[in-house]
């Protein structure tokens, strides 16, 4: 029989037919085994080529918290995914794998990629088609390394800043983050006119799987703890919560990820009316929903025992892939028994593998399984690059400018004669990007390519302007070196998930120490590097002549310099409340207490404008 005869004798194979029929004929030729390998999802380090193959393992993943192979180029990358995804294609259906990574800023596992700033700043421009361009710059270095499924966006509305995850989220306010859910259509492309709702999309080659996380409730969880509980009415929870996932569902966001979180003291991982009732009935989600990492293991106590009942609940509740990582043996042993054993339908099988198929048909993989290498230049690229440096300086918000009214202190002068650059985040590029940069939890230092605050500043600066950089001034440098300013950079270090979780908010390695000991002598500009509001002390903030709330930026430190020099106005609004002691939180636009230092959508501009949303 030739190829091409072959392939109209099977369905599934002939891209021309209807999605829906070519499910149905590759469901129909699945033995129980190869449905349940298409529900598994395992980690790189674990996987080998025979399972992929005989296992008919539906995904794999690199997970945040390993650490990234030092400085591999994408081609590298490439090369290891597309021996895996041989291994897939090579199986008895020849079912691709979907390959998946966080890249929740840029493609930040992968040394030399373009890294935007973190969620809270692009929220910070309320810019929904610069999103939706980030988005499209993402999807190209994502799909240059081989990769097919980006485990983004986050759609969560933060309602805590003590929350490990707030830099994740676009906003307190649930209308900003459903207005930057524009950044799916960057990731997967456009739907046409018509598209049903709750129906996947990936337009091509050049787009990637989408995924909306963590549903529902993870930024609204009692004092912000991470993992914790979301305590609420349902009528509250679906207005401020739900809410963003009703137009990830009109771009056709192809995927959905469950929380950590609970509602109500009920994890979501196990919450059959909130995932299979509301998502997948009301809502009418079509794609596939996918847990968290390591999720079912948190699902009893202690962790990871009773693994059997683990894996019948998240099921019976709705999940339809399972992000293992690493026990998938164990994984698919038990749910096979949970199914011959009747404890778990055939047809709740048959819906997960019908949902995971329908996206990756939906994505193309069955034609285009393989890496396409001629994306390899947009890594990185001049392009993407300026596009970053775009929305650093749309993200910036001027919280303060000048001590006296009518008398601003920026924009700052290039041609000064001596100026001073100090900080712990003044020349730090790991932690000017944050946490989910290169490792899981982020790092110190030149962690990849980029400009940093200083790099930006020298570039900038006037020929006969004389720049001191000093991470910690020395009392010498302070006195009598008629500094005409002082640029500061301070502010958080990396951190993901439960190891930003903070109650005390204060600006970490002694910043507020800092800023008093330079501003009491020189006049200074505060940069704050930070993924959420920090405490501000009002006897602080008045010796400042102005602050800067830049939060992450990420590699591109000249979007701040193209800024305050006054080449661009600040645009930037603050997308959270600004509190002014721990003791007020939560607190959120609306509250009857509502007293902050900066009100939500607050931002100064050169033309002296208070901007604030409605």
């Amino acid at each position: 029989m030739s190829q091409v005869e072959e392939t109209m004798s099977y369905v599934y194979k002939n891209p021309n037919a209807p999605i829906e029929d070519r499910i149905k004929d590759l469901v129909s030729r699945m033995t129980l085994q190869e449905k349940v390998g298409q529900m598994t999802q395992i980690e790189l380090c674990v996987a080998t080529l025979d399972d992929v193959r005989n296992l008919s393992i539906g995904s794999m993943v690199s997970g945040g918290g390993k650490e990234p192979l030092e400085k591999a180029m994408a081609s590298d990358w490439a090369e290891t995914i597309d021996r895996f995804q041989q291994a897939a294609v090579d199986s008895r259906l020849g079912i691709p794998l979907a390959y998946g990574i966080d890249a929740v800023h840029g493609n930040n596992r992968f040394y030399g990629a373009t890294i935007f700033p973190h969620n809270i700043g692009l929220g910070a421009t309320g810019d929904a088609d610069l999103a939706q361009r980030i988005g499209a710059a993402v999807a190209l270095e994502v799909r240059a390394s081989g990769i097919h499924f980006n485990f983004a966006p986050c759609v969560a509305v933060c309602r805590d800043p003590r929350w490990g995850r707030c830099y994740e989220s676009f906003s307190e306010d649930t209308n900003i983050v459903r207005k930057m859910t524009s950044i799916i259509t960057g990731l997967q492309g456009q739907p046409p006119v018509g598209h049903s709702k709750g129906y996947p999309f990936v337009a091509g080659r050049y787009n990637v799987i989408a995924c909306a996380k963590h549903f529902v409730g993870d930024g609204g969880t009692e004092k912000g703890i991470n993992e914790g509980n979301t305590i609420s009415s349902y009528d509250e929870l679906e207005s401020i919560h739900m809410a963003p996932y009703l137009d990830c569902l009109y771009k056709g966001v192809s995927t959905v990820m469950a929380s950590y979180s609970s509602w109500n003291g009920c994890k979501l991982h196990a919450h059959h009316f909130l995932l299979t009732e509301i998502l997948k009935g009301k809502l009418g989600f079509k794609g596939f929903l996918i847990s968290d990492w390591k999720a079912l293991d948190r699902l009893s106590e202690p962790r990871g025992s009773n693994y059997r009942r683990c894996v019948y609940t998240a099921i019976n509740a709705g999940i339809d892939m399972v992000m293992v990582p690493y026990r998938y043996k164990q994984f698919i042993e038990d749910l096979i028994s949970l199914v011959e054993s009747g404890e778990i339908q055939m047809t709740r099988i048959d819906d997960a593998v019908e949902r995971i198929l329908r996206v990756k048909f939906v994505a193309g993989l069955f034609e285009y399984p393989f890496s396409d290498r001629s994306l390899l230049d947009t890594i990185g690229c001049k392009l993407h690059r300026e596009l970053a440096r775009e929305a650093v300086r749309k993200s910036l918000v001027l919280l303060k400018n000048g001590k006296n009214p009518g008398k601003p202190f920026l924009p700052l002068e290039k041609n000064a004669e001596r100026v001073l650059i100090a900080g712990t985040h003044a020349n730090n590029l790991g932690y000017q990007c944050g946490g989910w940069t290169r490792y899981w939890q982020g790092s110190s230092g030149r962690i990849t390519t980029g400009t940093t605050i200083l790099d930006a500043f020298r570039e900038v600066m006037g020929e006969k302007t004389e720049v001191i950089y000093e991470k910690y001034p020395s009392p010498n440098t302070l006195s009598g070196q008629n500094f005409s300013f002082a640029i500061v950079g301070v502010g958080e270090e990396p951190y993901a998930e439960s190891a930003g979780d903070n109650s005390e908010l204060v600006i970490p390695l002694n910043g507020s120490e800092l800023i008093s000991t330079i501003a009491d002598r020189i006049p200074t500009l505060v940069i704050l590097i930070s993924g959420r509001p920090l405490v501000i002390e009002p006897s602080l903030l008045e010796k400042m002549d102005a602050l800067v709330a830049a939060w992450l930026p990420g590699t591109e430190g000249r979007g701040i310099t193209d800024v305050v020099f006054g080449d661009y106005e600040f645009e930037g609004r603050l997308p959270m409340t600004w509190f002014r002691t721990t003791e007020e939180l939560p607190i959120n636009k609306g509250d009857n207490s509502c007293d902050p230092l900066f009100p939500l959508g607050f931002g100064l501009t050169y033309k002296k404008e208070n901007l604030q949303s409605k």
